[in-house]
This record gives structure tokens, sequence and C-alpha cells, in this order.
């Protein structure tokens, strides 16, 4: 009877070992699971901070160097653009490429400050091109009329500025004006001049605003 009793007590402890390493061994798997899933969560928090990071270096790429939003204020491009209107203007595209005829372009008011106020003109006349207008408003360009399918108004004669003689560009310059011709401060006067290329922050590509105008700007 003692002996069985005996058996009877091993048995039990080893059993009572089994269970121990089967507790230890969930007990270490249950470890190892909430330590893959502090290491998860970790891993999906670093994910989220670079993708965040990502999306504000893209944003911040973007609008350094691709293009930005502006709006136009005023009536100096009417009837072409409205006064509210949203635009999207390209900044590269003048890396790659010279600015052409009719490009409707956006400047600083101000060369050298921190002036946030822009213009938003049309180029007229070209790098060494002569430019002058007319006691009838008619624009020159080298001594031929300028082919034009805008305008709001003939140009008055106390509009026409300094291009009443001829205005003569140097080889980076620029003659800009507005379309609403008697509304609007351009190269025709000394504020704003032959236009240097560097002050081309980039060409009014799109109009996002309002929805039923929504669509590219044609020249």
């Amino acid at each position: 009877m003692a002996k069985k009793n005996r058996k009877t007590r091993a048995e039990k402890e080893k059993a009572k070992l089994r269970n121990q390493n089967r507790n230890n061994i969930d007990e270490s798997k249950n470890n190892k699971k909430n330590e893959q899933e502090e290491i998860n969560i970790v891993r999906e928090i670093i994910g989220f901070v670079l993708y965040v990071a990502f999306l504000l270096l893209a944003v911040w790429f973007i609008i350094t160097f691709v293009g930005q939003r502006t709006v136009v204020d005023g009536e100096s491009m009417y009837d072409t653009l409205d006064d509210g209107d949203n635009l999207w203007i390209n900044k590269f595209i003048y890396r790659f490429k010279d600015p052409e005829r009719y490009d409707i372009v956006v400047f600083p008011m101000f060369e050298g400050t921190d002036e946030e106020t822009y213009y938003i003109k049309r180029i007229i006349g070209l790098p060494g091109e002569k430019i002058r207008i007319d006691d009838d408003g008619v624009i020159y360009v080298n001594d031929v009329p300028l082919e034009e399918e805008y305008g709001y108004e003939t140009i008055e004669p106390g509009m026409i500025g300094r291009a009443d003689e001829n205005v003569v560009l140097g080889k980076d310059e620029y003659f800009v004006m507005g379309d609403n011709r008697n509304a609007s401060e351009d190269s025709r006067f000394e504020l704003v001049g032959n236009l240097p290329r560097k002050r081309l922050i980039g060409k009014a590509v799109l109009r996002m605003w309002p929805l039923s105008k929504f669509g590219k700007i044609d020249k």
C-alpha cells in the first residue's frame, strides 16, 4: 500500500512538473506574442510618421518648386480672368523652356522684398523686341501690329504710358500687360517696367475655382 502511494505521489509530481513546464511554455509564448504586438505597434507608428513626413515633404516640394495656388484680386485680367478666380501656377515650366508670347504669368510686385503681393499679366513682348503703342491703342511689336484675340477695351490715350515711344527690351526682359488694358498697371508704367525673367514665378495653367469655369487656361 505504501509503495502504491509513493508511485501515486511520483506521478503527481511528474504531472505537476508537466503543468509547470506547459505553463512556462504558454507564458513564454504569450510574452513573445506581446513583444511581437508591441513591435508591430511601434512599426505602425514609425510607418505612419514616415508617411506623414513624406506627404509634408511632397507638399513642400510641390509648393516650392512645382506649383502653387493663387487667387486673382482685381479686374486687370478681365475678361480672361475674373476677380476671385483660383488658379494653379506652374512654377516648374520655365526651368525647361522660355516664356512665350501670350503666356499668363505671375510675378512679385516688388523685386527683392518679402512682399507677398503678386501681379498676374500676359506676356506681350519678348527679349530683344521693340514695343510701341500708338494713339489709337494699337500695339506694335517690331513695328508690326500685334495679333490679338483678347483684350477687353481699346487702350485709351491716357493709358498708353511710356509705350507711346519705342520700348526696347533687354536680352532677358519681357513686356507684360493686363487684358483689361484701361484698368491695369503693367509694363507700360515705371512701377512695373520691363520685367526680368528671374522675377517670373510661373505660368497660370489651370483655373480651379469657380467649378463652373474649371479647366485649362487657354491663351
